[in-house]
């Protein structure tokens, strides 16, 4: 009974005296309650057990701290890399994560590149290869975000090259950081590398194609051996069946017309010239006739 209104924390444990405890009884609970002290000598196992857990633990549960000790070492014992993913560690933002604009996102896959072409429409869309441990990319990144801040209806695609190895290699991308710019029924209009010392690249390319245009035709969006290469490359969760183009016959009459026009075959001869010696002859003799007969 007493270790279970020890361990039920009942009463304070400053009005418990252990000191009587150890001389061999004493009451465990106020004097004012009655009826629940020991006598001496009684119960003594009983005594120790309810001494161990109320003096050591200051009355509280050695369950419950026993839960907490398991809590902490199950929580040291998981990665770090595990933390930062479940948020249990806040993470910092990565460089070309910084300063990102609402025109600009990160590509994850080679379908959502090819459907975020086709979908900009009119729009220009820069399509931006960096690699993380590229220092040319990180030294432009900042320029970059504030063409974009400045330019908010041109769209900007951002491509990890370190994580997309393999559709990089089936666009022929080899050399970073790598801009490509695609627009409307044009489809790519430009594509070159640039650093911080060759900027003016970047800024007359976007002067040059970012002004209002109407496209006639629907966006072209990358190129069609760009996607055979994409859909024949293994590694990638691609798919591309190509249309196929019927030739357009030209109708019969023009090439009659055509034929008739060209003087190369034609087989019709031209009528000779008359010498001036016989029209000469021609009116002096319709002139004779002619006063033969008035007389």
């Amino acid at each position: 009974m007493a270790e279970v209104l020890g361990k039920a924390n009942l009463f304070p444990t400053g009005l418990y005296s252990q000191k009587r405890n150890l001389e061999g009884g004493a009451c465990l609970v106020p004097k004012k309650i009655s009826g629940f002290c020991l006598k001496k000598n009684t119960f003594f196992s009983l005594k120790v057990k309810s001494l161990a857990s109320s003096s050591d633990f200051n009355g509280q549960r050695v369950g419950f701290l026993e839960k907490k000790n398991m809590n902490k070492r199950r929580f040291s014992q998981v990665p770090i890399k595990a933390q930062m993913k479940t948020g249990l560690i806040s993470r910092g933002q990565k460089w070309w994560e910084k300063g990102l604009q609402p025109n600009m996102k990160e590509v994850t896959s080679a379908q959502e590149l090819v459907d975020s072409l086709l979908n900009a429409g009119d729009k220009l869309v820069v399509v931006d290869f960096f690699s993380p441990g590229c220092g040319g990319c990180k030294a432009l990144h900042p320029k970059i975000c504030q063409f974009a801040e400045m330019n908010p209806d041109v769209q900007f695609l951002q491509v990890n090259y370190e994580e997309h190895k393999s559709m990089c290699y089936s666009l022929n991308v080899h050399v970073l950081p790598f801009f490509r710019f695609y627009r409307g029924a044009q489809g790519r209009v430009c594509s070159f590398s640039c650093t911080n010392a060759t900027i003016k690249k970047f800024k007359d390319a976007l002067a040059k194609h970012t002004p209002d245009r109407c496209s006639l035709g629907p966006t072209k969006g990358l190129e069609e051996k760009e996607l055979m290469a994409l859909s024949a490359n293994k590694d990638l969760p691609f798919h591309y069946t190509p249309k196929p183009v019927k030739p357009t016959p030209a109708p019969m009459h023009e090439e009659t017309l055509v034929s008739k026009q060209d003087p190369s075959h034609s087989t019709t001869k031209l009528p000779l010239s008359v010498p001036t010696t016989s029209l000469k002859r021609r009116d002096s003799e319709e002139k004779s006739l002619i006063g033969a007969g008035r007389r």
